[in-house]
């Protein structure tokens, strides 16, 4: 049993059912926020379904996917037509006119430059905006092995400003597993 104290997981709990021994959910869904994060998972995904797909998986990899699934599933139940491609296009969107406005930037201080309207720009500058750029693109997220795949900022917009603890579970909202704790405070 998962639970503390007998009590059910929370995947468990939503589906009113006992929490057996080996519960595939009990390490991910905790028995305070579970059930919440799992409605959204069984109505867009469906328990049995879930089931399989953890079971399939390698136990390393069940976190990031249980992970995954439920912000999938939130994205669905918030924008049923689009789901989280909604939040990929307004990214691509915001990455086109941040392109835009860098370019329009750069025209704007080399025509300064070239004018002489003010000596005391130097180009390296715009060498080093270009530097800074490619230092602070965020990577894509990566379900690989790696431990430390990036969170998109749409998180942030959905559930709060995000943070990581080193404690022995990760969590959307309490969600648990075996590696660390993530939380997400409402912003």
């Amino acid at each position: 049993m998962a639970g503390s104290a007998g009590s059910p997981c929370g995947a468990c709990k939503f589906l009113r059912r006992k929490c057996a021994r080996g519960c595939i959910f009990a390490p991910y869904f905790c028995d305070e926020q579970g059930a919440t994060h799992f409605a959204a998972i069984h109505k867009v995904f469906g328990a049995s379904n879930v089931s399989k797909l953890l079971s399939q998986l390698p136990v390393n990899d069940r976190c990031r996917a249980a992970l995954t699934i439920s912000y999938e599933a939130q994205a669905r139940v918030q924008d049923p037509v689009y789901g989280c491609v909604s939040h990929i296009f307004a990214l691509q969107q915001q990455v086109l006119n941040l392109q835009a406005q860098l370019a329009s930037a750069k025209e704007q201080a080399a025509k300064s430059y070239s004018t002489g309207s003010d000596n005391s720009m130097n180009p390296s500058w715009l060498q080093y905006s270009e530097n800074l750029n490619m230092t602070n693109q965020q990577q894509p997220i990566s379900f690989g092995n790696d431990e430390n795949f990036m969170v998109p900022e749409v998180l942030n917009d959905i559930y709060g400003s995000f943070g990581v603890s080193s404690n022995s579970m990760i969590s959307l909202d309490h969600m648990q597993t075996n590696s660390m704790q993530w939380s997400f405070d409402q912003a």
